[in-house]
């Protein structure tokens, strides 16, 4: 174990210090505590990702709620899916448009990570962000009102929860380093299992056994086909793809969900 790591464990407020650092890099909310301390906290944070997810999922419901205690289907699906995109300041969009000019660009693996550096957006970028959008705001608006809540519920969760998936099943791709890979650790499997219990837990008490297992199974499928499909084009992931492989959740687990609510 490393100095560093040695002493974020015997700090007895580390695991808040976590916390926050992953709540500062996931959201828009302003905690500036313990902010110093980013660096090292990185790696240990993943711990809390699945936590944050809960914590966006429940202001997610909320939001609907009161939105559409005011105003109609429409009206509330719109506010919903703007809530779940401006949460996180547009990153996991942005890692979307990223990911989509660079893997669908049919050029080399090097070239292909040069483009998704770039922080210019191309056509495919926008397609592809138009696609998601879409298809998160077709599938809530198919949904009877009262389940809306619950589709909001899940998607955040589950968004979170593939993002430690990813991180388990696949490596870093750039050999350079990157902010995707400093989240990197020996904890990653352990964190993606816990937020997997989580997750479970949650969808099952929120809408039975159909509802978590229908979350669960969407959001394993969309990790297996994305990070097979970054595995060959890129060698790994990186972490544009990460905030990608969030959005194609989301936009997933809503679609699975209209089948059986």
């Amino acid at each position: 174990m490393e100095p560093e790591e040695k002493e974020n464990k015997q700090e007895p407020f580390a695991p808040i210090a976590s916390f926050f650092c992953a709540l500062r890099f996931l959201t828009v909310i302003p905690v500036r505590w313990a902010a110093e301390r980013d660096g090292q906290l990185f790696p240990q944070s993943i711990y809390a990702f699945p936590m944050i997810g809960l914590l966006l999922s429940s202001i997610g419901a909320l939001v609907c709620w009161l939105t559409a205690m005011i105003f109609p289907g429409n009206v509330t699906v719109f506010v919903s899916v703007m809530y779940m995109s401006s949460i996180s300041g547009f990153l996991h969009l942005d890692g979307l448009a990223d990911s989509a000019d660079g893997l669908l660009s049919a050029r080399p693996r090097e070239r292909s990570l040069e483009i998704m550096k770039d922080s210019r957006t191309g056509a495919m970028g926008v397609v592809v962000l138009i696609l998601v959008l879409l298809g998160k705001y077709a599938a809530l608006t198919s949904m009877p009102v009262e389940k809306v809540m619950l589709a909001v519920f899940c998607m955040p969760l589950a968004g979170r929860t593939a993002i430690l998936f990813t991180m388990a099943l696949h490596r870093y791709a750039r050999e350079e380093g990157g902010l995707g890979g400093l989240f990197y650790s020996t904890r990653t499997r352990y964190a993606a299992l816990g937020g997997l219990i989580l997750l479970l837990l949650v969808t099952w008490l929120a809408g039975g056994i159909g509802t978590a297992a229908t979350v669960i199974g969407v959001m394993a499928f969309t990790v297996f086909w994305f990070g097979n499909f970054c595995r060959t084009r890129l060698g790994g992931v990186t972490g544009d793809t990460l905030g990608a492989v969030c959005e194609l959740t989301e936009m997933s687990v809503a679609i699975g969900l209209t089948a059986i609510i």
